[in-house]
């Protein structure tokens, strides 16, 4: 971040005015100008005499956008100007004057945003660490957000997504603003190509704050699920999500318009690619209305094909199984199952010889309540299974030090 360090007698904010009145008044003429940047001066003077912070940080933005179009005035003069501006919040002793003038900043530094959109966003995380109240900070985060989106700068902004619980924890958030957040960072990152899991994972957070609403206010949601649901079936690396019982999802089920979307979803979540391929036969226009790609649909069905066969109690699937339910060759039925691995959906041996596939391992294409009761299940039987080999060593380790003992007394008698 940085630091004001005062190189003349004059006060920095006072240059600052000084400096961008000269800028703003330059083509009027001296004899117009001059008088111009004496009152704004005067009016800068007269608000930090008395202490009016708020109106001195608007003074000094009046002209601000002017500065990121001017190319007179380098980056690093433009970062040093408004971290003269930025440092006016810590001057003001009351927490809801500061806050007013991080929305002052912050907006300001918004517009135009692909003029110098890693620069403004540099400026504004200058602001939030100069911040000392938790919503002040938040509001500023939110504008960031907004500027990485619209200025396409999603990259600089996703480091600090690292930290996000920390942030959370620090602005006590309701739930409002707890939502707001989350479609803000999805929002965010949809464009970036090597964010997508983040995106979809954020958006996801935020169609779950709507768990325990009533139906108008999960009827806002609307929208976003749909695009949450389209979202995961285009993902090709994506297999496994929690949408199909989130209320904000669930209402899609009987949505004159988006039923036939939460039908995909569920097709995708809970059957085989037989089911697909009726269902993109009755409704091939819904898929090019969502810009789904027929292709890239069945190999992702294909997959979710496969994970369904493995789940099966047996554990076992004969190669002719695979080959009927994924409509492929016999010598394609290997190569599927290498990708399934690859892919980390399944772990299991190829028995060649028999014809079978001897499954280990298999994700859940569905991790809602009931997966997570019968994690809880296992994890109850691990620890008690744990404990058990526990007590056994311990009662083993009493024994053999009873024996040693007796051993030790007949030695000496």
């Amino acid at each position: 971040m940085a630091t004001i360090v005062p190189t003349s007698e004059e006060d920095p904010a006072l240059a600052v005015v000084r400096f961008t009145s000269d800028l703003a008044w330059a083509d009027a003429g001296p004899e117009v100008a001059e008088p111009q940047v004496t009152r704004l001066c005067m009016e800068a003077q007269e608000c930090m005499v008395v202490g009016r912070w708020l109106d001195l940080a608007s003074l000094m933005l009046t002209s601000a956008d002017l500065l990121f179009s001017n190319a007179k005035v380098s980056e690093k003069d433009l970062e040093c100007i408004f971290t003269v501006i930025c440092n006016l919040v810590t001057k003001s002793q009351n927490p809801s004057e500061a806050l007013e003038m991080a929305k002052l900043i912050s907006a300001k530094i918004v517009q135009q945003p692909t003029e110098k959109p890693a620069l403004r966003l540099k400026i504004l995380f200058n602001l939030y660490n100069l911040l000392e109240d938790p919503y002040a900070r938040f509001s500023v985060y939110m504008k960031a957000l907004t500027l990485a989106l619209n200025g396409k700068v999603a990259d600089h902004i996703i480091p600090s997504l690292k930290k996000i619980d920390g942030f959370l924890k620090e602005w006590n958030l309701d739930v409002k603003d707890r939502r707001e957040l989350y479609l803000a960072i999805s929002n965010a990152l949809k464009d970036s190509k090597s964010s997508t899991k983040d995106g979809f994972k954020f958006l996801t957070k935020y169609l779950t704050t709507f768990s325990g609403e009533d139906a108008l206010v999960i009827a806002e949601a609307k929208e976003e699920a749909v695009r949450a649901i389209i979202e995961f079936v285009k993902a090709p690396d994506m297999f496994q999500c929690e949408l199909l019982d989130m209320p904000a999802v669930v209402q899609l089920e009987n949505d004159a318009t988006y039923a036939l979307v939460y039908q995909l979803l569920k097709i995708f979540l809970t059957q085989r690619l037989d089911s697909y391929l009726e269902f993109q036969a009755a409704n091939s226009t819904l898929l090019e209305t969502y810009n789904l790609v027929h292709e890239d649909c069945i190999a992702k069905m294909k997959l979710m094909s496969l994970v369904d066969l493995a789940s099966t109690p047996s554990r076992k699937i004969p190669y002719a199984l695979i080959k009927d339910t994924l409509q492929v060759s016999d010598d394609d039925v290997e190569l599927w199952v290498v990708k399934a691995i690859t892919a980390k959906l399944i772990d299991c041996k190829m028995d060649q010889m028999n014809q079978v596939v001897l499954v280990s391992r298999c994700s859940e294409r569905v991790f809602g309540q009931h997966q997570w009761q019968e994690l809880g299940e296992k994890l109850a039987t691990w620890r008690e299974n744990i404990a058990s080999v526990i007590n056994t060593i311990q009662a083993n380790k009493i024994v053999e030090d009873g024996v040693q003992q007796v051993a030790q007394g007949v030695a000496i008698r």
